[in-house]
C-alpha cells in the first residue's frame, strides 16, 4: 500500500473538506476491505466498481485480487495523481478511471457485461452515506455484493432489529434488498485526517425481501415518519378510506394498534402488497 499521505506530499495537495474526505492510511484494514470484496474462491475473477479512489489506497488492494477495477473519482486534482500513479494498470486495461459523481454514475453500465461476480465499493464519505446507499438498493439485483466503509453509527442502524431505537425507515429500505454483515469497526486513526467518529466495514448481501415499488416506500416512510403514532394513524392516508385500511392491515396479519418499528421487513412487504391491490396496481395471488 502506499501511504495516501506521501501521495498527497507529493503532489502538494491536502484533503478537501467540501468533498468529506478522509483517506484510509492503515493497510491492514485496506487489505480486510479488499478481501470482503473479493473472497478467495472469486480471485482474479471479479469486477469491481470503487466509489471515491482518492490517491489509490483502495484501488491497489482491489488490483491484487479482481480481474478489472473501474475506479470513480470526482475530485479533478486526483485524478492526475490517480492516472499517474497506477499508470502500469491502466495500460494493461486492467484499471478504469472514470470522473464523475458517486450519486450519478451508472454502476451497472460500468460493469464490463461478462458473467463474472460483480463487486460495488468504496470508503463512502459520512455526508452522502444515505443517498449512496439509496442507490445501491435500487441497483441490487446487479451485484454479487456491496462493501462500503461507513459511519459506525449508520452500520448500526443498519444491522439493528424491530423495536430498537435504531431500527428505521433506512433499516427496513436496505434490508428489504440485502443481508447486513458487519466486517469490522474502523478507529478514527486508520484515516487522514482523522475523523471525529467510529467507522465500520459492511458487506450487503443481495437478498430480496420486497420489491422496491412506491407502494412499499410510501408504507415505510409513513410508518416511521411520526415514531410514537399508531400504524392506524400513520397509514391514515395510503389508502381512501379507514376500511380498506383495516382490511389491507387484516390480509396482511398487522395490528393498526402496532408502531411502525415493531414491523419487521416481511411485513412491511406483506403490507405494500396488500396497499396495491386495493389501490389496482397488484393482481390477486
Amino acid at each position: 500500500m502506499t501511504d495516501p499521505r506521501s501521495v498527497l506530499s507529493r503532489a502538494r495537495l491536502t484533503p478537501k473538506k467540501s468533498f468529506g474526505q478522509n483517506f484510509l492510511v492503515d493497510a491492514n484494514v485496506t487489505r480486510a476491505i479488499a478481501e470482503a470484496c473479493i473472497p478467495d474462491a472469486e480471485r482474479g475473477r471479479a469486477e469491481v466498481v470503487e466509489l471515491g479512489a482518492g490517491t489509490g489506497a483502495l484501488t491497489r488492494a482491489l488490483l491484487e485480487r479482481a480481474s478489472r477495477v473501474v475506479a470513480v473519482e470526482r475530485d479533478r486534482d486526483l485524478l492526475p495523481v490517480l492516472a499517474e500513479e497506477l499508470a502500469s494498470e491502466i495500460a494493461s486495461g486492467r484499471l478504469v478511471l472514470v470522473e464523475g459523481d458517486a450519486k450519478q454514475v451508472d454502476v451497472p453500465a460500468l460493469f464490463s457485461g461478462i458473467d463474472v461476480p460483480r463487486v460495488l465499493a468504496g470508503n463512502l464519505p459520512y455526508q452522502i452515506t444515505g443517498p449512496l446507499l439509496e442507490m445501491s438498493v435500487g441497483i441490487a439485483a446487479h451485484l454479487t455484493r456491496a462493501v462500503f466503509m461507513i459511519q459506525a453509527e449508520v452500520a448500526d442502524r443498519l444491522a439493528a432489529e424491530p423495536s430498537t431505537k435504531t431500527y428505521g425507515a433506512l433499516t427496513v429500505f436496505v434490508r428489504a434488498q440485502y443481508i447486513v454483515h458487519r466486517v469490522r469497526s474502523v478507529s478514527p486513526g486508520c484515516f487522514f485526517p482523522p475523523p471525529d467518529v467510529t467507522s465500520a466495514v459492511i458487506e450487503l448481501q443481495p437478498h430480496a425481501i420486497a420489491a422496491e415499488t412506491d407502494a412499499f416506500r410510501d408504507v415505510v416512510r409513513a410508518a416511521f415518519a411520526t415514531r410514537r403514532k399508531t400504524l392506524r394513524n400513520a397509514w391514515a392516508k395510503i389508502l381512501p378510506t379507514r376500511a380498506a385500511l383495516e382490511e389491507a392491515a387484516t390480509a396482511a396479519g398487522i395490528s393498526l394498534d402496532a408502531r411502525g418499528e415493531t414491523l419487521d421487513v416481511e411485513a412491511f412487504a406483506r403490507m405494500a402488497l396488500e396497499t396495491e391491490r386495493r389501490l389496482g396496481a397488484a393482481p390477486e395471488a
